[in-house]
């Protein structure tokens, strides 16, 4: 089975196996920690990274000028200087200024660019890892939680670039400036900057690690919350069915009041947030330390000005990073749940090596054990063979294991013991792509995407032509209620094929897999929704594209029993029978039951006339 979110991390070789589907244009990304795999997409983008530095400095900076121009215009208007003098400081001061506004939209242009391609980035790479976990994972995992994730959490790593990240850059520099600037007036002065920057150091290291982790908690009560809505949405005919609304509304209603807590804790951290005591302290003791080297004559009235110009710019850094801090830690605990989603050990990997060619349709099941979870196994010891194009039925009690034995020959899932070949070769052998273009199954749940009918039919062969469409849409027998459809081919359907009858859906789900044209067919009691009528209609289409290719009927529908031309009878997930519908009369009491089930009383063959079997099921 597959290791979920939170499992140890993997090792190279592991990483190299972890998925069935591999985004090769992520191989860069660094899995090993949060921080690594933030800096690896960060860097990406060195050319928008570094003018977003350019920026934050040459803001820094820029600021910086204006209180020692000022200072300088204070020791010329005291000194009685010409106003000539005062007016080029003014100059000097608005001109960099105006640099300094063209330089900040440089900054902050390619500090949004900056974080929206990461976001873009983080969201392709997790989307394509999702595709490539095995269904083992995507059992055990709520969909709400995995959009939380994929949406919310990736929107985090975002605002964590802009403004997170770009405040941050820019208040840095704000509290650099101020240490380089006031040696210049004074190396005294460089007192107050210094013992600022480490009171700032050891506040910030507090304030972060305690926001980390009440930000970790307000994204895991976030995805709680979106999981309990998504399932209720997707339950919703159930929800209001059963009356059960008000209970649903108070449940959800707990799960919000735990988000509010969590944000609410948060804030109470943001509150007592002592970098705003700190900033006061030093603007009190810089100012008595300037009016001390003053009175001393070290300095002048300009100097003092300049001095406390530079301590102001600690108001930025003081201020935003109380917003800009907040963002780094729940950008960061996002990117830990978007790792744990990435990292999650799958139990199936895409096998780029493995064996390729075009199918015979050879199918062999050899001793072969499975089961969903390790202490409940569903399969046991089943081992049977289907020759290419062959058709056979797996007939038994529901729960028997019919559509988990499918499932396995696809590789939607590995098994536990034993082996599945095709045409000789371990299916894990094969490469997982070549594997899979090649069988084809129609499941009793239908699924279709709020597409177009035709982008829905064309799905699993993307370049089909309109007139390949519609000669598979006929051999299903959907053509004639495609065409009375508002917009024929191309009326989009809602999700899951919602605005269809169950008939209907099921007849675009055949002619998809008559489109594909795979070696291997397997309907998985495809046709339970679809009237005697239509269904008539639709058996000779089937018996016609099965001719050639090797199919397999998960039924109960007995005439296309009586067409097989072999019989796998399960229960309790082991083989009790198998061979042709005459050998199973005359030898399977299993199999006889089934028929008195759905069809009555059946004699049996080598009994006299008018002795019947029970009418029971297959128990």
């Amino acid at each position: 089975m597959g290791l979920l979110p939170g499992s140890a991390p993997l090792s190279d070789r592991e990483k190299g196996m972890s998925s069935e589907f591999i985004a090769r244009a992520f191989d860069k990304s660094d899995h090993s920690s949060p921080a690594r795999f933030i800096w690896s997409h960060i860097r990406r983008h060195p050319v928008v990274g570094l003018l977003m530095v350019f920026g934050a400095f040459s803001n820094a900076a820029l600021a910086s000028v204006v209180p020692y121009l000022i200072g300088q215009a204070f020791n010329v208007i005291i000194a009685g200087g010409g106003m000539k003098r005062v007016a080029s400081l003014t100059l000097a001061i608005v001109g960099s200024q105006l640099g300094r506004g063209v330089l900040q939209f440089m900054r902050n242009f390619s500090s949004e660019t900056f974080a929206q391609r990461i976001e873009r980035d983080v969201r392709d790479e997790l989307y394509a890892s999702l595709l490539g976990k095995s269904m083992t994972f995507h059992d055990f995992q709520p969909v709400g939680e995995i959009m939380a994730r994929v949406t919310n959490d990736v929107r985090e790593l975002n605002l964590m670039m802009n403004p997170g990240l770009n405040l941050i850059l820019g208040s840095g520099m704000f509290i650099l400036l101020p240490l380089v600037v006031s040696p210049t007036i004074h190396p005294a002065l460089i007192l107050t900057p210094l013992l600022f920057l480490l009171a700032y150091v050891l506040i910030q290291y507090h304030y972060v690690s305690s926001l980390h982790r009440v930000a970790q908690e307000v994204r895991a009560s976030f995805g709680r919350m979106n999981a309990r809505l998504a399932e209720t949405l997707d339950g919703i005919e159930v929800v209001k069915g059963t009356a059960q609304e008000k209970e649903e509304i108070r449940y959800f209603g707990g799960l919000v009041d735990r988000v509010r807590d969590r944000i609410v804790e948060q804030g109470d951290i943001e509150a007592r947030y002592f970098a705003i005591l700190l900033l006061g302290l030093a603007t009190v003791g810089g100012f008595l330390h300037a009016l001390i080297l003053y009175r001393a004559g070290a300095i002048n009235t300009g100097d003092i000005v300049a001095f406390m110009g530079q301590i102001s710019l600690f108001g930025f850094p003081v201020f935003t990073s109380i917003f800009a801090f907040s963002r780094m830690a729940s950008g960061y605990a996002s990117a830990e749940r978007i790792l744990n989603i990435i990292t999650a050990r799958t139990d199936l990997d895409q096998n780029e090596g493995g064996y390729q060619a075009p199918m015979r349709g050879a199918v062999t099941f050899e001793r072969v054990d499975f089961g969903y979870l390790d202490e409940r196994q569903i399969l046991h010891d089943v081992s049977f063979n289907i020759r290419p194009g062959q058709t056979i039925a797996v007939v038994g009690q529901t729960g028997s294991g019919k559509s988990t034995l499918a499932k396995l020959i696809n590789r939607t899932y590995d098994v536990d013991a034993g082996r599945v070949l095709i045409d000789g070769v371990d299916v894990r052998d094969w490469n997982l792509a070549a594997l899979r273009s090649q069988i084809s199954i129609i499941e009793q749940e239908i699924f279709l995407f709020s597409r177009s009918i035709a982008d829905n039919i064309r799905f699993g062969k993307p370049d089909a032509t309109q007139e390949e469409i519609e000669e598979a849409a006929r051999k299903a027998q959907a053509h004639e209620f495609i065409m009375s459809l508002p917009q024929g081919y191309e009326t989009v359907i809602g999700q899951r094929g919602v605005t269809l009858s169950g008939g209907q859906r099921q007849r675009l789900a055949i002619a998809r897999a008559f489109l594909t044209d795979p070696r291997i067919l397997i309907l998985d009691d495809s046709t339970s929704a679809i009237d005697s009528a239509t269904e008539d209609r639709i058996q000779k289409a089937i018996w016609a594209a099965a001719r050639g290719r090797t199919t397999i009927l998960i039924t109960h529908r007995l005439s296309q029993i009586r067409w097989a031309d072999h019989i796998i009878v399960l229960r309790k997930g082991r083989v009790v029978a198998q061979g042709t519908h005459e050998e199973l009369l005359n030898t399977s009491e299993a199999y006889r039951r089934i028929f008195a089930r759905y069809e009555g009383p059946v004699t049996r063959p080598d009994a006299a006339q008018g002795e019947r079997s029970p009418a029971q099921g297959l128990d």
